[in-house]
């Protein structure tokens, strides 16, 4: 049987009303804290990571710009950046954040170009280990000298760009 009209049906006082269609002034103060600290860490995060990758978008664009002038395709720079000593075509693809049969391809030219040798592994006879030639070792300080002059990283100091590593080493390590 449904109530007359004037008088209150109290299955509606006892129904949960949803927070977002509560009145400012019933939500308790906590949890109005508590959801502006959310959205303050959600703003955060959002920018952080803008920041980030328009860092790394500016180095792309840095190392890009001193590759063409050398000869070289960023894959092509990045390796060489990356090869300071001798590596595995695993170990390269890894630095190079790409699979092996990139780094491959990538290795496969700078090898045609007399950059990089392919030499047998001194502890595992499965794999080789790319090590630079004269001629690539050589260019590889000319690629580093011009990274370093006008790095996107050049405005800050060494204690800056010290402070900068070890915050991005902490968020990139695995928990």
């Amino acid at each position: 049987m449904t109530p007359p009209p004037d008088v209150p049906d109290e299955r509606v006082h006892t129904e949960r009303v949803p927070a977002e269609r509560v009145p400012a002034e019933q939500v308790p103060a906590e949890q109005v804290r508590a959801e502006r600290i959310r959205a303050e860490r959600i703003r955060a995060e959002r920018a952080l990571c803008g920041l980030v990758n328009g860092l790394a978008q500016r180095i792309g664009d840095h190392l890009r710009e001193h590759a063409t002038g050398l000869g070289l395709t960023a894959a092509q720079a990045t390796a060489l950046r990356e090869l300071h000593g001798p590596l595995t075509m695993r170990e390269l693809a890894g630095r190079m954040s790409c699979e092996p049969s990139n780094a491959t391809f990538v290795v496969d030219r700078l090898e045609r170009q007399g950059l990089v040798e392919r030499r047998p592994h001194p502890t595992d006879r499965r794999a080789r280990q790319l090590v630079l030639t004269p001629a690539g070792a050589g260019l590889r300080e000319r690629l580093l000298a011009l990274l370093a002059a006008d790095s996107p990283l050049a405005r800050l100091g060494p204690e800056q760009r010290l402070a900068l590593q070890e915050l991005l080493e902490r968020a990139l390590a695995r928990p």
